[in-house]
């Protein structure tokens, strides 16, 4: 929601601190910190990355819901690029709430890891 009185997000945002509770919450994650960043796969498979510093993740998602998301909100969403007919966002964390970057983490996941594992375990609120 926009402030009318500054002209910024409210009720919106999401802390490395929450950020991580999210990734803890899905199975099999494998965190690999260098310097920058953290990258986050399953089964050797990345699915995303958060940059501390800029306060944003890059997640895998499909070439269809990347240009919906870049289309519908750009200044929370900007492609970051295509690879293997997958199209991975760049999320600004100030501007997202929680339940929509724990769908999009799930998806993320959902999209890398193997069918056995993902179909163990569904996307529940």
């Amino acid at each position: 929601m926009m402030s009318a009185v500054s002209g910024r997000m409210t009720g919106m945002g999401v802390s490395a601190t929450a950020l991580q509770r999210i990734i803890d919450g899905l199975v099999d994650v494998r965190r690999d910190s260098v310097r920058d960043y953290t990258a986050f796969s399953v089964h050797g498979t990345r699915f995303g990355y958060h940059w501390p510093r800029t306060e944003t993740v890059g997640l895998k998602q499909t070439l269809l819901e990347q240009a919906a998301l870049v289309a519908e909100r750009p200044e929370v969403f900007e492609v970051q690029f295509t690879m293997g007919g997958f199209g991975w966002v760049v999320v600004r964390l100030p501007r997202i709430d929680a339940d929509e970057l724990e769908e999009l983490l799930y998806e993320a996941w959902r999209l890398s890891a193997p069918e056995e594992l993902a179909a163990q375990h569904p996307f529940t609120r």
